[in-house]
């Protein structure tokens, strides 16, 4: 249509309409569409019924509330696009961290959709603990009328999987809320699944809010798009080159730790301390080859992955996961080979979980090998997911470049050496000026916006994003008071970037350090009981205000230091153990109390 007829059949104004056309003309699809959405439900909402004399009083449009609960930014991400996918529909949409969120507010709700994850042995994430401890109280107010329904992020490998969710779903009917969608259980691989939750129960809600509101609203199929601010993510990663690999456990150490360096120049890529990288490896060839060969397949095979036609040899290497073994892979791998010992293993979950332990997909094959067809051996796998690390460095200090520190995994099963997927590509794989797939997955791990005091727990590898929360202190002249608590096994061959933290302390940008190294003594000593020792220290500085962070292990150390905190605030403040608790919860709500834990 030429401009002169549009704007003869238009009804705005000659000036309107270049506003309009100036504003479209750089939006993307999404975009549009979110527009279209949106400016049609304003439409709708003000307009009066064929044949009225005069508008009828507006009736106000329910509001649709998305909470989430998220540990690595998955959960967030999708309840991004389910509010996304609402406004697009002309939807009053709040979306909101459950951290973020009051509970007493739940009263007041007529539509909420939820998306959690689940932390190691069924746990909420950190910034769900307070709702979900919330809904299985007496507190909890009833829920009649509200029309809800969820989306569960997890991990089929684990035992307690999708929990989180299971258990929001669970309360939420039990408080007399009526589910609009099943609540759907996402394993690792959980985009598709997550995208049609999306469409499905934004679509019933909306029906939902039309049938009981004078509101009009219509719904985009195509409103679902990913929240993001760089033309670089987790789906449309950047190539970047590895600079540096450096060992920085002794020779003598049992871990095997490296410093990684890597450019990030000319990206556009941006982070904060705190933040994490997504890395995405490649698989080893020897160990694809060995696949290949066990099952009599053809590396050659044509395997459709994402709309594209690659070999099986590529599909395996790049697309599918092969270092994590999981219970879904015996129970399939069992029914394609029609192999029966397999079979009844996958029937005993406690066994499974056993003989799965130690092995990796080669080992299964190893012991088991048999003629598969390409197509039926990839349905038995899942796909590659990113890994994801602390960052270890501050772009202030680094500029285009992003460090990490990682742990190796590497170990000895069944007379052959295994080596972790992402870790074992990144120390042994990948040369130094090699080419790494990566993306920036944002994080609620934050220092504090002012000069508040700082508690750091970071044993191992959890200290990468303290050296991260030290440059940026340092770079930025910042006077935030600071305090260390590392642990490792030994002192001369274990203390990561030592001459950096005793750099940070003869300059004054670190306050205090407290070590732990549990091998050093008779009697282990780990990161929980040097808190404990300087408890009533600990107990000042939190009075003054101070955040405590703790990043690592999320199996012992998280809840060790988890009950040494507790332990501290309940003898130093004379407090019952429930009030020492809501202290605790107070932090956490507060943002004062935070935890990278994995």
């Amino acid at each position: 249509m030429s401009s002169q007829n549009t704007e003869l059949s238009s009804p705005l104004a000659a000036e309107q309409l270049t506003q309009l056309n100036k504003i479209t003309a750089s939006m993307s699809t999404n975009q549009l569409a979110w527009v279209s959405g949106y400016l049609y439900g304003l439409s709708q909402a003000g307009a009066p019924s064929a044949g009225s004399s005069a508008p009828a009083a507006p009736t106000e449009m329910p509001t649709l509330t998305v909470l989430f609960g998220s540990q690595t930014g998955n959960a967030k991400g999708v309840a991004q696009q389910a509010a996304a996918a609402a406004e697009a529909a002309g939807l009053k949409v709040r979306c909101v961290s459950m951290a973020d969120y009051k509970p007493k507010e739940l009263k007041g709700e007529t539509h909420v959709l939820i998306t959690s994850c689940t932390q190691g042995e069924g746990d909420p994430p950190d910034d769900a603990i307070e709702f979900h401890e919330f809904l299985a109280s007496k507190k909890a107010p009833k829920l009649e009328g509200v029309k809800y329904s969820v989306l569960a992020l997890g991990d089929s490998s684990y035992e307690f999987f999708c929990q989180t969710g299971k258990d929001f779903d669970e309360r939420f009917a039990k408080l007399g809320a009526t589910s609009v969608e099943p609540r759907v259980d996402c394993d690792v691989e959980y985009e598709t699944d997550a995208a049609g939750w999306v469409e499905r129960a934004v679509s019933a809600i909306a029906k939902d809010i039309k049938a009981n509101s004078a509101s009009q609203v219509t719904v985009s199929a195509a409103a679902t798009p990913t929240a993001t601010t760089s033309q670089y993510n987790k789906k449309n990663p950047f190539t970047a080159t590895l600079e540096t690999n450096q060992k920085i456990t002794g020779r003598n150490s049992v871990k095997d730790i490296r410093h990684f360096e890597i450019s990030l120049e000319g990206s556009g890529l941006t982070y904060k301390a705190g933040d994490s990288l997504g890395i995405w490896f490649r698989n080893d060839e020897k160990i694809v080859d060995e696949i290949i060969a066990k099952l009599s397949l053809d590396a050659d095979a044509s395997i459709s992955v994402d709309d594209q036609t690659v070999s099986l040899k590529e599909a395996l290497t790049r697309y599918y996961e092969l270092t994590l073994s999981h219970p879904g892979f015996v129970a399939k791998y069992a029914e394609a080979a029609k192999i029966e010992a397999l079979t009844k293993l996958a029937e005993d979950r406690h066994a499974l979980r056993e003989y799965l332990e130690a092995r990796q997909i080669i080992d299964i094959v190893r012991e088991h090998p048999v003629e598969l067809a390409a197509e039926q051996f990839v349905a038995c796998l899942r796909r590659l997911t990113p890994r994801l690390y602390s960052i270890a460095s501050s772009q202030a200090d680094v500029d285009e470049e992003v460090h990490l520190t990682v742990a190796v995994v590497k170990y000895e099963a069944f007379g052959e050496e295994h080596y972790g997927g992402a870790s074992g590509f990144l120390a042994e794989r990948l040369e130094e000026g090699g080419e790494v797939d990566v993306f920036v997955e944002h994080s609620h791990f934050r220092l504090p916006e002012d000069n508040s005091p700082v508690i750091m727990v970071g044993p191992g590898t959890g200290v990468a994003p303290f050296r991260a929360f030290m440059q940026e202190i340092d770079a930025n002249d910042r006077e935030n008071d600071t305090w260390l608590f590392f642990g490792n096994p030994t002192f001369t061959e274990d203390f990561l970037y030592q001459v950096e933290w005793q750099d940070y302390l003869k300059r004054n940008v670190l306050n205090k350090i407290n070590l732990a190294f549990s091998r050093d003594q008779k009697d282990k000593i780990y990161v929980q009981h040097r808190l404990l020792e300087k408890a009533a220290d600990v107990w000042a500085w939190l009075e003054k205000g101070a955040y405590f962070y703790v990043c690592g292990d999320a199996t012992h150390m998280a809840k060790d230091v988890h009950e040494a905190l507790i332990t501290i605030i309940e003898q130093q403040g004379g407090k019952t153990r429930e009030d020492a608790e809501a202290y605790v919860n107070e932090l956490r709500k507060n943002k004062r109390y935070q935890r990278d834990v994995y």
